[in-house]
């Protein structure tokens, strides 16, 4: 495991561990456990998550600062796609079915399976969340 690693590690573990159990007792217990863990080596799964996080933020950063819209302009454009399913799914759809329903049309606008939706929102905000952390840690 890389040397530099393992006291940030041990940090956020020991931060956590204080938060979770108020106890010194059990604080301690599970800070041995910690340590424990580490002296078996079982944090080299998490130093490897941990690299690609570091190598995909590089890329991001990376493809950000193109100027070429091919390579810096996905995001945005995955942005508006998903915002624009959203609105049509929770906006658009009820009013004009509302309405067409009032007017006497017979035939609803179809339903949008929101699921994968979803799922690309909560990647792209969760990745949005993680800048926030950067920027109030100092580190952007």
């Amino acid at each position: 495991m890389n040397p530099l690693l393992i006291g940030p590690l041990l940090e956020i573990g020991k931060s956590i561990i204080s938060k979770v159990w108020p106890d010194p007792t059990a604080q301690a217990e599970a800070q041995l456990k910690l340590l424990q863990l580490q002296q078996a080596g079982e944090f080299k799964e998490l130093e490897a998550n941990l690299q690609l996080m570091l190598a995909q933020t590089d890329i991001n950063k990376a493809e950000a600062q193109s100027a070429s819209n091919f390579r810096g302009g996905w995001r945005p454009f995955i942005g508006w796609v998903c915002g624009f399913g959203l609105a049509y799914q929770f906006l658009i759809r009820p009013l004009a079915n509302g309405v067409f329903s009032y007017l006497g049309h017979g035939m609803p606008m179809p339903d949008l399976d929101t699921s994968t939706l979803m799922a690309l929102i909560t990647g792209m905000l969760g990745f949005g969340g993680l800048r926030t952390f950067e920027k109030s840690k100092g580190m952007a």
